[in-house]
């Protein structure tokens, strides 16, 4: 039987590109790692990333730089207070997955044995240190949803971020959970309505799997309609992880001055953390461009194991994520890592 959360219920970047890169899009990586300004820099391109060793890739889609008003003007149908005040943010060019993970590309680093070579460009510690692998779930992980091109579903915040971890060894490009700034410029592309495509809800279910059509379930990624930049299921299938973590008053504290590139660093605590989009088990609101949520405990709160795992959660089987893979990282997110382990709270 599957499980039902409360919601359900009611830089550096490295100078060698993977292989399945053109040319084209070399040229522009290295202009752009040059400058790492969103004004001067040329237009990168979009790219296929293959999972070597395996058949499975995916598609990510350039994002350019530039400045947007995050949060919600308190007008918004739906809104929360921890939508606002609505602040200046500026952010620098990156690449965002074209969809959510799937469980094609998570099953390549949880179930194929062996670990990548460490990169040249990691610290000496790094390098020493090995990638951990979530320990197998008690039940069926991905709890009725299905697995074949859907998306993964029921992974820890921890979890995503030693996959990044393991990507970037794997491909050879950095990559990472989107901080929430980036998250919420992505899903915008440049609007600043409720929805990416506008205000209307009615029109809701062209591009997302949400409580109104989902019929109860996760469903294959890329099926409803892009977002003006490219990006599937910004809105609904499954809500994403974002790097940050969750502070109902993050938009307080930024009020009134242009913030660039700004994130809340995540640290040994596992709650909580911020989750964007919405899920194919919300209701519309929810799914908004500007919508925030954050973890808490009842998101494991039917797991028997004790200590509880940091690899899966029983009670949030709509919570995925998606990757990004900065054109030049931020100084405090090089060689970035979990620091949840099994003695987190």
């Amino acid at each position: 039987m599957r499980s039902f959360s409360s919601t359900r219920i009611g830089s550096v970047a490295w100078g060698c590109l993977a292989g399945s890169l053109a040319l084209t899009v070399m040229g522009a990586f290295t202009a752009l790692v040059t400058t790492g300004r969103a004004d001067d820099a040329p237009k990168a391109a979009n790219f296929t990333q293959k999972i070597d060793g395996s058949s499975v890739a995916f598609d990510m889609v350039a994002i350019p730089g530039g400045k947007f008003k995050m949060g919600t003007p308190d007008s918004e149908a739906g809104r929360k207070d921890d939508e606002g005040p609505q602040h200046e943010v500026e952010l620098a060019p990156f690449f965002m997955g074209k969809t959510e993970v799937t469980w094609d590309e998570f099953d390549q680093y949880w179930k194929v044995e062996g670990q990548p070579m460490a990169r040249p460009d990691e610290t000496d510690v790094r390098k020493a240190d090995a990638i951990t692998r979530p320990t197998p779930p008690y039940a069926d992980e991905t709890f009725g949803h299905g697995r074949e091109g859907n998306p993964v579903i029921c992974i820890t915040h921890h979890t995503a971020m030693e996959y990044c971890r393991w990507l970037s060894r794997k491909t050879g490009r950095w990559y990472r959970l989107p901080t929430e700034a980036e998250w919420e410029y992505a899903c915008r592309a440049g609007t600043s309505t409720a929805y990416s495509y506008g205000d209307d809800a009615s029109k809701l279910g062209d591009y997302a799997w949400f409580a109104g059509n989902s019929e109860e379930l996760a469903h294959p990624v890329g099926k409803k309609k892009a977002n003006p930049w490219g990006l599937h299921d910004m809105h609904g299938n499954a809500c994403e992880w974002c790097l940050d973590h969750y502070e109902k008053d993050t938009y307080s504290k930024l009020a009134g001055k242009l913030s660039v590139r700004p994130v809340v660093m995540p640290t040994e605590k596992r709650f909580s953390h911020v989750a964007r989009g919405g899920s194919w088990a919300d209701p519309a609101p929810m799914l908004r461009s500007g919508a925030r949520r954050g973890s808490d405990k009842t998101w494991i709160k039917l797991d028997p194991q004790r200590p509880q795992s940091i690899w899966w959660l029983t009670s949030a089987e709509f919570v995925g994520f998606r990757v990004v893979s900065p054109v030049k990282e931020q100084a405090e997110m090089v060689d970035l890592r979990s620091k949840v382990t099994r003695q987190s709270q």
